[in-house]
């Protein structure tokens, strides 16, 4: 059976490039890169290579750029570590939005714990966050704002430079989560106007375990981790050099084909989307076609739950996601198509299809010619007639 990935928001496969190089790291590039002999130098030096390639994918410093073990850790440096390097000056009020990746709201929440006051800023059916939302919420107290760059169920992508300027109006420091946009569309963190923003190497062809955290120069925080100087003193631990220069090989990659296979993408994806609403009675696309990135569609299909139809694919070939948790074998409600206000059962009935570099138009004929038999099928379980 021929297998069609299309969850690539999930993770991508590392790329022939990236396995390559981290293969001969591995094999000659073993030492410890704070050690002063010529083999922590060496490691030191291609350490430093992966830097400045992260670096130019952001359009930043390399000395501003701080390697960490995955976006989560990135969102959890950012957003700890500001609120308690300000905690001293009174400011613990904290503003995220209601559609955030998990690593931001629960982190948040643990904060909220802790006695800081939070806020979540609700968004539309479109799924972006309102400025004026974003303006009401601030008060003098707010220590940081977090709004992720592109949602990861939806794609949508929000109005950062707009957001992170009223934050700044505010003197409050702005994070974004941009693990979803990272080697998918351009990012200038200087145009963007933003304090710190959080990326994950395996979004975009890189390793696993391996991420960064772009932190103005200038910002304060304070370390997640206690112990050796490493990364500046912001995120102790040696560094995983091989996983690092896998990133830095990805990050280079990305600039060259990013513009080419974003056009490839959103051809692609509009064509499976336009089938899908078309040739599939009782669907809808969740969120708005643009602004969004190029590779995503969520779409909802009534009277099926989602993970019933997810393993349905799965059984002929396609793998995709809901975009949602699965705990004990009972399927979650989308915590993000739940803020946009969708009816209770598009929360818990919609895929997500999330296309790359390995999909072709072939793979689009296939979906959408097996997709109709499969909803039929599942919808002949129920007596529920399709809602219009």
């Amino acid at each position: 059976m021929t297998r069609i990935y299309l969850d690539h928001n999930a993770t991508t496969p590392p790329s022939a490039g990236v396995i390559d190089r981290m293969a001969a790291v591995f094999r000659e590039e073993f030492g410890n890169p704070s050690s002063v002999h010529h083999f922590g130098q060496r490691a030191k030096a291609v350490l430093d290579e992966a830097r400045s390639q992260v670096a130019t994918l952001l359009g930043a410093d390399p000395s501003e750029v701080v390697f960490t073990g995955s976006g989560t850790e990135g969102d959890n440096i950012a957003i700890r570590g500001v609120a308690e390097a300000l905690e001293v000056t009174g400011r613990k009020h904290l503003i995220a939005s209601s559609i955030e990746h998990e690593a931001v709201l629960n982190t948040v929440k643990a904060l909220a714990r802790r006695g800081w006051r939070t806020t979540l800023l609700p968004v539309d059916a479109t799924g972006i966050v309102s400025p004026d939302e974003l303006r009401h919420a601030l008060a003098d107290d707010t220590a940081l704002v977090s709004i992720m760059h592109a949602n990861n169920e939806i794609g949508t992508i929000q109005p950062i430079a707009e957001l992170a300027r009223i934050a700044r109006e505010r003197r409050a420091v702005f994070h974004t989560d941009a693990v979803q946009t990272a080697g998918k569309i351009p990012i200038d963190v200087k145009a963007l106007g933003v304090d710190l923003l959080t990326i994950s190497a395996h979004k975009f062809y890189g390793p696993k375990g391996v991420g960064a955290l772009w932190i103005r120069r200038g910002v304060r925080l304070q370390p997640a981790l206690t112990g050796g100087k490493q990364e500046r003193g912001r995120r102790s631990g040696t560094e995983n050099v091989a996983g690092i220069v896998g990133m830095g090989v990805a990050a280079s990659e990305a600039l060259t084909k990013m513009a080419a296979e974003s056009t490839r993408l959103a051809v692609l994806r509009d064509q499976l989307e336009s089938l899908v609403l078309s040739r599939v009675p009782g669907t809808a696309r969740n969120g708005e076609t643009e602004p969004r990135v190029a590779n995503t569609t969520n779409i909802s299909f009534d009277r099926i739950e989602a993970e019933s139809l997810l393993i349905a694919l799965d059984l002929e070939g396609i793998a995709v996601s809901t975009g949602s948790a699965c705990s004990s074998g009972t399927l979650e409600p989308s915590h993000v198509l739940k803020a946009m206000g969708l009816p209770a059962h598009r929360t818990q009935n919609s895929i997500r299809f999330s296309l790359g570099a390995s999909n072709t138009e072939q793979d689009v004929e296939r979906v959408v010619a097996v997709l109709p038999a499969i909803v039929e099928k599942l919808r002949s379980l129920t007596r529920t007639p399709v809602r219009a």
